[in-house]
């Protein structure tokens, strides 16, 4: 149902996507189909297909474009203004690619969404990125303001609130080089624009990551390993809670969007938007 509500100054109405229960979206980002990756969905979504009704969205296999352009825009492709406002538009009209539409359905029936994709440069590989760019639309994943508290629905709201996503991710590198205090930096900060920036920033809770370390150097037995582990942590994912982010409607960087200096006070790591009682959260 559409939100009636205040709109911010995008003018972007969010429309709230309720997940069927028992449906699972896999997000898949790897292009070779004998890859560990490829091992690891195989595993993983035949585990998850024991509780869900799941649907794989193999992107490299589909063709997926992921270079957000004038055709995302429908016939308001040669109409001027700001991008995301006029991709919002082409949503709320219709007007967007069928590639995107159907990813969208497949998003909001999933109440249970997981992306498994290698580590490429410190981050996802530019296919995952940009679905991201052409899926989470204005208006379909976020958008309007809240009329009762006057902020937009965002980090921790929004069109795809209630739901939780699980990271599948393959590393080349150890746990210590991209741990904590690792050469790399830590692997939970280098993912927090996707933890936090994209999935909280549609209202998705983020489980922990599942990891595969050294994946470049696995042999056979250690691929099977591997699979192994991921299907049973798959099998426990119901006992399993989320990646709980400080809500933004709930008034902790109220006034500059910065966090008010008198919670976790003195620290500037990422952990402090965590709310829990390690970040002082409400």
């Amino acid at each position: 149902m559409l939100r009636h509500a205040a709109a911010d100054f995008t003018g972007i109405m969010t429309i709230v996507h309720p997940p069927t229960p028992g449906n699972a979206l896999w997000v898949y980002a790897h292009p070779r189909r004998d890859s560990l990756n490829a091992h690891l969905l195989h595993a993983g979504s035949k585990a998850l297909s024991q509780r869900y009704d799941v649907t794989v969205s193999d992107l490299y296999a589909q063709g997926f474009d992921p270079v957000l352009s004038n055709r995302d825009l429908g016939e308001l492709s040669g109409k001027p203004g700001n991008l995301v406002e006029l991709v919002a538009d082409a949503y709320a009209s219709g007007q967007l690619p069928a590639d995107v539409r159907e990813e969208q359905a497949r998003l909001a029936a999933a109440e249970l969404l997981v992306l498994q994709f290698p580590l490429w440069w410190y981050g996802p590989p530019a296919m995952l990125k940009g679905w991201f760019d052409r899926v989470l639309t204005g208006g379909f994943a976020y958008g309007d303001d809240d009329p009762e508290l006057g902020v937009p629905r965002r980090y921790g709201d929004g069109g795809l609130a209630g739901r939780k996503a699980l990271i599948v991710v393959t590393a080349g590198e150890d746990a210590n080089s991209i741990g904590p205090r690792g050469i790399s930096g830590d692997l939970d900060s280098l993912l927090f624009p996707i933890t936090h920036g994209v999935l909280w920033y549609v209202g998705i809770e983020a489980l922990d990551l599942h990891v595969v370390h050294d994946a470049d150097s696995l042999d056979a037995a250690g691929v099977d390993h591997q699979a192994e582990r991921l299907a049973a942590r798959i099998s426990g994912l119901a006992d399993e809670q989320g990646r709980r982010f400080r809500r933004l409607r709930d008034g902790d960087y109220a006034g500059s969007r910065a966090l008010h200096e008198d919670l976790a006070p003195g620290r500037t790591d990422l952990g402090i938007h965590l709310a829990d009682e390690h970040g002082g959260g409400t």
